[in-house]
């Protein structure tokens, strides 16, 4: 490169890469689509989406503590977290695409917008399907650190009972996920402990984020149509079935850092809808307004 070359001038160069979902190759290319035999197509792309924006939303808040965490190893390790968890939703936003394309927001003919981006920026809060915990903003590190536990507890038993979905795509996706939310769980366990058992303050804000996170705690486990469904035909598990064997893991955890369970009200459901219904919390907007404005303002543009 000589001096005059700048690095920037490629930007100026014209592509077919849409700027805000690159020009990477469709994340399923390849993979063998099929919708299992009785199984209805919008069923699974119900599942796969409410799968997926559990994953996006909770994505999208932990990335907001790059350059803001303790130390530059914790910076490092909840952006690749973040990562981790980006990489599930667009696997399963791509596979809620497939199974259901009349779940994509209408675009622009011509649009170089592949689907699950689509989902990701041109959907509005109702038309998300996550659980409330992952939208509330990440507050303190003690309450990230103790969210980021008890939905990777959570996560982690999911993943594990989808590996043997009669849908070979979730298969897929939750064994590769498997190896990552073992680590984020690990990750989040050991510095909750470690919060605990540190000084009078790291313990009380750790303790706090615990009661704050816990109020979403049972949501988790109520189930909706679209998991009813799913567990039905055997996509993945019965909601209500996880949640033994995620509060013993929970509770282990809790016992080594000497902290008993917190009792806390039930955030509670709204008209009898909660997030798997689309209805959240404000929070939810605010965030969507950030993480799609750039898209929402040039939905063709192009790098």
């Amino acid at each position: 490169m000589s001096h005059d070359d700048s690095v920037y001038d490629g930007l100026l160069t014209e592509s077919e890469g849409w700027a805000f979902g690159t020009s990477f190759e469709d994340p399923l290319a390849g993979v063998d689509l099929t919708v299992p035999d009785g199984v209805d197509p919008r069923e699974l792309g119900a599942y796969a989406l409410l799968l997926g924006d559990d994953a996006l939303v909770l994505s999208q808040r932990l990335i907001e503590w790059c350059s803001n965490a303790p130390d530059l190893e914790d910076d490092i390790a909840l952006a690749n977290i973040a990562l981790d968890l980006l990489g599930q939703a667009r696997l399963l936003l791509a596979r809620a695409a497939a199974a259901d394309p009349g779940l994509v927001p209408v675009m622009p003919a011509g649009s170089p917008v592949p689907p699950e981006d689509a989902l990701a920026f041109f959907r509005d809060d109702r038309d998300f399907r996550n659980v409330r915990m992952v939208e509330v903003p990440p507050g303190d590190f003690g309450e990230t650190i103790a969210r980021l536990l008890v939905f990777s507890c959570h996560r982690l038993a999911l993943l594990q009972e989808l590996t043997t979905s009669r849908d070979q795509v979730l298969a897929a996706i939750a064994a590769k996920g498997v190896k990552e939310v073992t680590y984020h769980r690990d990750y989040a366990a050991r510095w909750f402990v470690t919060l605990a058992q540190g000084t009078e303050e790291s313990r009380r804000r750790v303790v706090a984020g615990l009661g704050a996170v816990m109020a979403f705690h049972d949501e988790l486990f109520e189930g909706s149509g679209a998991e009813s469904a799913a567990a039905r035909h055997g996509l993945g598990p019965d909601p209500r079935s996880l949640a033994g064997p995620v509060g013993a893991v929970i509770d282990q955890v809790l016992a080594v850092a000497e902290v008993e369970r917190p009792v806390v009200k039930q955030v509670g459901r709204a008209a009898g809808a909660a997030g798997r219904e689309g209805r959240h919390t404000e929070a939810l907007s605010r965030m969507l307004a950030e993480m799609q404005v750039v898209a929402r303002a040039h939905p063709q543009g192009l790098w």
